[in-house]
């Protein structure tokens, strides 16, 4: 993996759509994550499958589960003892009064708040606020929880109420704003939940059994490994949370309600197949890649951020097939153990899949971190095969780049330096003059510097913590460095940095700002060129 500064092929305007779409996708759920571990937690303390269970292999008891499950009976009559009685001795249904936390959350919170988020995406709070209507008519129109839904009725509604706006943008008379808005979201709110409870209700009923049933199918089938063809390449483009939250979310939710926990949590926040390339790439890469892998590989196992192995991976596209064929493994040793989780692993780290996993029962969590194994050990050994075979190639190639051994110094050493700096000045210089796709040239003062991803979480979330550190030790004050997701970045930010598959669509977002590419948020050389830059503008260097 080559860290000297090159120009980056632009990606396929076809590539750069499907982003985008899947973006929207994940942005309705990745804010609203904290809600589902909350559910979950709940869910695994109070339930009578949960850990703390009537079933629970430790025989321990929660207490009171009547009010918080559901369906418990009115407690005040037969008492905290009697409730809990009546539920572990399987005679819960007899009761009646309460709807209970467990259900409420995930029937009306969860999707109500997925809508809220769709709607504010598209159409800011008046466009959140009519989605939530809407959405409350497909929720209590159907029974079971509409996630599908409301990543459908949210937007749409929103867009809707934005059309609607535009009929009479200008043509109010003044004093009478808030009466009009106001009464126009609530009637267009109003017919939209009607709507949404006799006709779209029904519609995303179908729609649900219908990819329930190809699920269901792939399974009888034993063919659900097969998605890992789809899925691994996928995460790679940089579409891992659309199809994680987008995709297999609102299945596995629905999945969770019948069985208590879902095979598709699974298939693609599974942290095997990324610590398996990791690690190959630690023992068998080159240069920069073997020099920060172990790092990478820390970093995504333990704190789950998935896209920190994928310039990894497409620094040698062969090795996609080796995270094909650890997904798959990992897949299949849950589909034939029957292992899953009880609610979404985000992050994707070894921790969160333990919270997620351990509420179903001990011999569950073992089936998922024996998944967790045996992925990463298949992806290690192909990918071992394939940097083994390309080895020679590969060191006379970092052999010519001086930046890379520069790189790779500054990586083993474990920071940059002085020596390292003076090193690199020149080719500061020239960079700034030249101007190659991905490297920083700044017209304008340098003062928020923004790192964007997918998500605006995990990855670029590190790599502002790295800036800042690196800010704070060359004595540069008054530069503020943030992250963001690219659907949010805004004309404030001076400096763009993303990673190279990624940097077309911010340009997209922000054609005003500084945009540098980098191949690995973690450790790249180029962050000391963005702090030389600084400093010179400022007069410090």
């Amino acid at each position: 993996m080559s860290t000297a500064t090159t120009a980056t092929r632009a990606p396929s305007r076809a590539r750069v759509g499907v982003q985008r779409f899947g973006t929207f996708l994940s942005g309705m759920i990745m804010p609203n994550i904290a809600a589902f571990i909350a559910w979950g937690f709940i869910t695994m303390l109070f339930i009578p499958d949960g850990f703390f269970g009537a079933r629970s292999p430790f025989g321990w008891h929660w207490f009171p589960v009547a009010e918080i499950l559901g369906g418990g009976g009115d407690v005040a009559q037969i008492g905290w003892q009697g409730a809990r009685t009546a539920l572990t001795e399987g005679d819960a249904g007899t009761y009646t009064g309460y709807i209970g936390l467990v259900g409420a959350m995930v029937t009306y919170l969860l999707p109500l708040l997925i809508a809220n988020t769709a709607g504010r995406m598209v159409y800011d709070a008046r466009g959140g606020v009519v989605a939530t209507i809407a959405v409350m008519g497909v929720i209590v129109g159907t029974d079971i929880p509409m996630f599908l839904g409301a990543m459908i009725m949210g937007p749409l509604a929103a867009w809707i109420t934005k059309q609607m706006d535009k009929l009479w943008d200008g043509k109010i008379k003044p004093g009478f704003e808030m009466l009009v808005n106001n009464f126009s979201a609530g009637i267009l709110g109003m017919i939209l939940a009607i709507i949404g409870f006799f006709a779209f209700g029904p519609i995303m009923l179908g729609v649900s059994a219908f990819l329930g049933g190809i699920v269901d199918w792939l399974v009888s089938l034993s063919l659900l490994p097969l998605l890992s063809i789809f899925v691994e390449p996928a995460k790679v483009l940089f579409l891992n949370n659309a199809i994680n939250h987008g995709v297999f979310t609102p299945l596995a939710l629905q999945q969770v309600e019948d069985t208590g926990k879902s095979i598709l949590f699974l298939i693609e926040a599974n942290p095997g197949p990324g610590l398996g390339l990791l690690m190959a790439f630690t023992f068998f890469g080159v240069g920069q890649a073997k020099a920060s892998a172990p790092g990478a590989a820390i970093i995504q196992f333990l704190g789950g951020i998935h896209e920190i192995y994928f310039p990894y991976a497409l620094s040698k596209p062969a090795t996609i097939l080796a995270l094909i064929a650890g997904g798959a493994s990992g897949v299949t040793v849950n589909m034939l153990f029957n292992g899953g989780l009880q609610f979404p692993a985000a992050p994707g780290s070894i921790i969160a899949v333990t919270a997620a996993a351990v509420g179903a029962g001990v011999p569950n969590l073992l089936v998922v971190y024996l998944s967790v194994i045996v992925a990463a050990v298949v992806t290690f050994l192909i990918t071992a095969v394939i940097l083994r075979a390309s080895r020679k190639r590969d060191l006379a190639a970092e052999g010519d780049t001086f930046g890379a051994a520069i790189a790779q110094t500054e990586a083993n050493k474990g920071k940059s330096s002085s020596a390292m700096d003076a090193l690199r000045g020149s080719g500061t210089a020239a960079a700034a003059a030249s101007a190659p796709a991905g490297t920083a040239v700044a017209d304008r003062e340098i003062s928020n510097i923004v790192f964007a991803c997918d998500a605006g979480m995990g990855s670029s979330a590190m790599g502002a913590s790295v800036l800042r550190n690196k800010f704070k030790k060359a004595g540069v004050e008054g530069v503020t460095v943030t992250n963001k997701a690219i659907a949010n970045l805004d004309p404030s930010a001076d400096l763009v940095i993303t990673q190279a598959q990624l940097t077309d669509r911010a340009r997209g977002v922000t054609p005003g700002s500084v945009h540098v590419s980098v191949d690995n948020f973690m450790n790249s050389p180029k962050y000391d060129e963005v702090v030389e830059m600084v400093r010179r503008q400022r007069g410090d260097a």
